[in-house]
């Protein structure tokens, strides 16, 4: 079972890429993120016609999250964090696709900080962690999946002297990524690949990806009932070298059937 995430930058401008990578990677389960398009114009059709159903929750010009499964249907469950009736924005979804719970993310990026936008990042991933922890008691196979927008350690940022004023670096960030973790949810790049140096995002600018000047912030979090599954973990580097293609990489992991 291969599980992936791509924050593909704009579904219908990167919809070559993305159909593309589809047929290259034919992942099993797929999140995205950044759709930036309302929900009348995901495009649906081309996602059927390369093998894929799809729940999706869409907004204007940001935003935007969807679950794409080529393997059985997408129950979704929710559409929105809970804890904020008045967060309007497209950043979680939540459905059941086989035996899995996946919830798949897009956590506010938080910059310039400090100041309301990261007030308003922090307090997302405050009622992250409150979620997550209840989903953990159901002990049930979950995964949260998605762009986390937060760099967990130095090994996952290209030059961390450049970034610690960054709202992806700060170290309130940070703390508030690895208090969720520390619920006992598995980082899977890192159980798998300790001590490489492994990067999800590339700047367009100042040839970032030429010179590997990268950011890890597209994580798996995976609940011990997946955890014990894992296998195979990694990212489709090659793909941010495409023409016209998003500035994420996407994520995969295999997990045991």
């Amino acid at each position: 079972m291969k599980i992936a995430t791509y924050n593909v930058n704009g579904v219908n401008g990167r919809l070559p890429v993305l159909l593309r990578w589809l047929e290259e990677s034919a992942p099993d389960i797929v999140c995205l993120q950044e759709l930036k398009a309302p929900q009348e114009k995901f495009p649906l059709g081309a996602i059927e016609a390369a093998g894929y159903q799809a729940v999706w929750h869409g907004q204007k010009s940001w935003n935007g999250v969807a679950i794409l499964s080529r393997v059985g249907e997408i129950k979704e469950v929710r559409r929105a964090l809970p804890g904020d009736p008045d967060d309007v924005h497209s950043r979680y979804l939540e459905a059941w696709v086989k035996d899995m719970l996946i919830c798949c993310l897009y956590l506010p990026n938080g910059n310039p900080a400090p100041g309301p936008k990261f007030d308003y990042k922090l307090g997302w991933f405050s009622r992250l962690t409150d979620h997550a922890k209840k989903l953990l008691a159901e002990e049930t196979p979950v995964a949260l999946i998605g762009d986390f927008n937060v760099m967990p350690t130095e090994l996952d940022v290209y030059k961390p002297e450049r970034w610690v004023d960054d709202a992806l670096f700060r170290p309130e960030t940070r703390e508030a990524f690895h208090k969720l973790a520390g619920q006992g949810w598995t980082d899977a790049l890192r159980k798998l690949h300790p001590g490489e140096t492994i990067y999800t995002f590339w700047d367009y600018f100042r040839n970032a990806f030429g010179r590997d000047a990268g950011l890890r912030i597209d994580h798996f979090l995976l609940s011990p009932q997946l955890a014990k599954r894992l296998v195979k973990a990694g990212v489709d580097r090659q793909v941010r070298g495409w023409e016209k293609t998003s500035d994420h990489a996407p994520v995969w992991i295999e997990l045991k059937r």
